[in-house]
């Protein structure tokens, strides 16, 4: 059984094709997938998808790409995420790859995220890019590790360097992998996986993006998340089976989900 803990069903492209997703999904055994919301005029979206399907988990937050977007508080973050299918606070974080010039409202809203994930007890979603410094050093002074009385959460689609992920264990943090760790280019990330231990490691696909191999160039989905997990498999020495139990029990024991 494999879960993918990030993707984004509610968007268009894969909104229109939810019975065939699912399908696909089943076939090959992925049992659950975290609907990722990236702003506040779309979550009605996220949550409704979590309602009807209870198979669908959901978070609340805004993306730190979105600068045009309503602005979110800490409450309400919290009182959007009180609901028991809303397990995340996020996708949240810093992102210096795309947008220039003074970002100091990302940083504030990074910081409005962790607010809200240690009032609610919710663990992080957090995306870095271009930003690890940056993003490390507000989580410690926010106080989001588990150490300091915060929920901790997940460093999604990561491509950042050992030290970050090190960094973000010791407080408590999985790193999340996408099928980005399956290009013949991410050498460096695949060193990263590699020493990464399987008790803090999840799998995801970040659908409908960076499609794994040998899907690559394709619309990502849910059930593209096995590839991701035998590839890890493959990577790491360790039987597929031992990967699939690991990192489902991750996902569960992460985000408090009773089985």
């Amino acid at each position: 059984m494999y879960i993918d803990s990030h993707c984004h069903i509610n968007f268009p492209e894969l909104a229109a094709r939810l019975p065939e997703i699912f399908g696909k999904m089943a076939d090959n055994h992925v049992s659950h997938a975290l609907c990722v919301s990236v702003d506040l005029p779309d979550f009605p979206q996220v949550l409704d998808l979590a309602e009807k399907y209870p198979h669908i988990y959901a978070s609340v937050g805004v993306h730190p790409d979105y600068e045009e977007t309503p602005e979110p508080t800490v409450e309400d973050l919290v009182r959007l995420s009180n609901h028991p299918k809303i397990v995340a606070i996020g996708e949240t974080g810093l992102d210096y790859y795309r947008l220039e010039g003074d970002l100091e409202w990302q940083r504030e809203r990074f910081r409005t995220h962790i607010r809200a994930s240690r009032a609610t007890g919710k663990p992080l979603i957090i995306h870095t890019r271009s930003a690890s410094e940056d993003t490390i050093r507000i989580m410690r002074e926010e106080r989001a590790g588990t150490d300091d009385g915060g929920a901790g959460g997940v460093m999604h689609c990561f491509t950042e360097s050992l030290e970050v992920a090190e960094a973000a264990i010791a407080m408590g943090f999985y790193i999340s992998f996408s099928g980005i760790v399956t290009f013949k280019s991410a050498r460096e990330l695949q060193a990263v996986a590699r020493a990464v231990p399987l008790e803090r490691m999840l799998i995801e696909t970040d659908s409908p993006y960076l499609a794994p191999v040998p899907h690559r160039g394709k619309m990502n989905e849910p059930g593209f998340v096995r590839h991701v997990a035998e590839f890890l498999a493959v990577l790491k020495d360790l039987p597929q089976e031992r990967v699939a139990q690991q990192t489902t029990d991750n996902f569960f024991n992460l985000f408090n989900i009773l089985r």
